[in-house]
């Protein structure tokens, strides 16, 4: 009888031995679909088990370092599972973890898993308001949290364990580093089943509130073997992602993804980002496989690329679409070129450049393997439009999607009616099944009856070497109703003013057709959630309120 561990190992193998036939992995890819499944304990600790290579590599700012095996990983979770049991905690029960990139997380996480508990994962940039509102909708019964963050729960009621990370003399708190003294050699009390509980995410909420997306054992553990895929990662390498704890991204790339492939999780903790620092340590540390949000990579070719010695041999963009621009300037340098993917919070990556793929420049690529991609018509919701919402196809239901929204069978309905699921993004295919992303189904807009895509003139904006970072939203107009405004980020050298103002103008002129250049313009910093995404709805609401700070396209002529 084929077990579960087998099941995956062979999906898995197949995936590395098609790492870069496109073809072959997406025709050949079948999920495996086990009936009864724990990651921690079926895939990892059979990884682990006297297995010495590094699992884990965090490199301080200070330059002190933590590397765990991932033989000792697995020892240190078991001794901490047995200790959380002590304390409580059983199958079922809402684990809030608000830790950043320490060991404590990824032992904490698999030891959750071992328990059958659900973890509920917060970045610690969240105040006493957003840790209310996560432990009353997610009904949360133990928290584990830096010892720092612990005055953030004095204003946070409910009967909830509390343990604190780096030690802590506040009443009612455990000390995390007991677990250290537990047993090593933990039972699990019973089977997990492959569609139990296993992670409720907060999303980021970029236009309206957080949404509680629920995933299981095998919807993330599984599902990110389409992560591995577009990342190119195999055994052996070491990756590097840099992602905030406490969001999805972190666990598609800094857990499951490397993990599946049996390859390094390495980090580097900064609190302020320095590309030189960054670049030394990645050298140092000989990374293979890079994946960075778009924010990094604005920030990276503001630098010098060429400090970096021994550039990765993969390198991927995900969090919001990446300007081609960007991918230019970095495989001019580097001699790579950054592979753009598409995938949300509900699924892993359902979109993407892999390896070996033809590239095309603009393009986030073609459906991952096990993801059957359809594009609905906006006006009658039918399949096979060459431009509409990106839905994925539940006649044969993607492992790697979520179980719903948690505590919303209402929003679930919509989201998964007609038997797709919809994204709520808005994409293009063309004759090859190339995708490109459009944007947001909220974020698109029409002027003077043209329908108006905010990234492509963003994508536009930052050809320029004045822009560091761009966003644009409508601007009520008395004419066309609605004009594109953009709000810019300048690049180190350049001063806001009337004289920047009307170089970007002339800028969008040249590059973008009449009706969709850009006709006001306004400096400053980007609002953006904790993730790092840019709060559009902030933006939309500033700018029809009206500001005497922005500057208009006519103003110049």
């Amino acid at each position: 009888m084929t077990t579960a561990t087998e099941l995956f190992r062979d999906a898995r193998d197949f995936l590395l031995e098609h790492r870069e036939d496109y073809t072959a992995a997406h025709e050949g890819f079948r999920w495996p679909r086990p009936q009864y499944f724990n990651w921690a304990l079926d895939w990892f600790d059979a990884v682990a088990e006297g297995n010495t290579r590094t699992a884990l590599h965090i490199v301080e700012e200070d330059g002190t370092e933590v590397r765990v095996s991932f033989a000792d990983m697995s020892a240190r979770s078991d001794r901490v599972a047995n200790r959380l049991r002590e304390w409580g905690v059983g199958p079922g029960d809402r684990i809030l973890v608000m830790l950043g990139n320490q060991a404590e997380l990824w032992e904490t996480a698999l030891a959750a898993m071992k328990l059958r508990a659900v973890v509920i994962p917060a970045t610690p940039l969240l105040g006493p308001a957003d840790l209310r509102d996560r432990v009353d909708r997610g009904r949360v019964g133990h928290v584990i949290v830096r010892a720092e963050d612990t005055g953030k729960f004095a204003d946070v009621p409910g009967d909830y364990t509390r343990v604190a990370v780096g030690g802590t003399t506040e009443p009612g708190w455990r000390t995390y580093e007991d677990a250290y003294t537990a047993s090593d050699a933990f039972t699990p009390d019973g089977p997990t089943a492959a569609d139990d509980p296993l992670m409720l995410y907060f999303t980021s909420g970029t236009t309206a509130r957080p949404k509680l997306v629920e995933h299981t054992h095998v919807s993330y553990p599984v599902g990110h073997l389409a992560t591995m895929y577009w990342i190119g990662l195999k055994p052996g390498d070491v990756h590097l992602n840099i992602s905030s704890p406490g969001w999805a991204k972190h666990a598609w790339s800094n857990l499951f993804a490397p993990w599946n492939a049996e390859a390094t999780v390495f980090l580097y903790n900064y609190t302020r980002f320095d590309a030189a620092r960054l670049m030394a340590e990645m050298d140092r540390a000989r990374v293979t496989t890079f994946c960075a949000p778009p924010t990094v990579w604005r920030m990276l070719i503001q630098a010098d690329l060429t400090q970096l010695a021994t550039p990765p041999r993969e390198i991927t963009a995900a969090g919001e679409p990446l300007n081609p621009e960007v991918i230019e300037q970095v495989r001019r340098v580097w001699g790579v070129t950054i592979r753009d993917g598409f995938g949300q919070t509900e699924t892993a990556v359902q979109v993407s450049n892999s390896p070996g793929q033809v590239l095309k420049t603009g393009s986030m690529g073609r459906p991952s393997p096990g993801y059957r991609v359809e594009l609905l018509d906006p006006v009658t919701g039918a399949p096979g439009a060459t431009e509409g919402e990106i839905a994925l196809d539940l006649s044969e239901r993607p492992v790697g999607l979520m179980t719903g929204y948690h505590g919303d069978p209402d929003r679930t309905a919509e989201a998964m009616a007609d038997g797709y699921y919809r994204t709520g993004d808005i994409g293009a295919r063309d004759a090859d099944g190339y995708l490109t992303y459009v944007g947001r189904s909220d974020d698109v807009f029409k002027a003077s009856d043209y329908k108006i895509s905010p990234f492509e003139l963003e994508s536009a904006l930052l050809e320029h070497e004045a822009v560091a970072e761009a966003a644009v939203v409508p601007a009520p107009d008395e004419l066309r109703l609605a004009v594109p405004k953009a709000y810019v980020v300048l690049a180190a050298g350049w001063e806001p003013g009337p004289d920047t103002a009307k170089t970007l103008f002339e800028h969008s002129r040249k590059v973008l057709a009449p009706y969709k250049r850009v006709r006001r313009l306004e400096f400053g910093d980007l609002p953006k959630t904790v993730s790092g995404k840019i709060r559009r709805i902030e933006l939309r609401e500033a700018t029809a309120a009206g500001s005497q700070d922005e500057y208009r396209e006519e103003d110049f002529r």
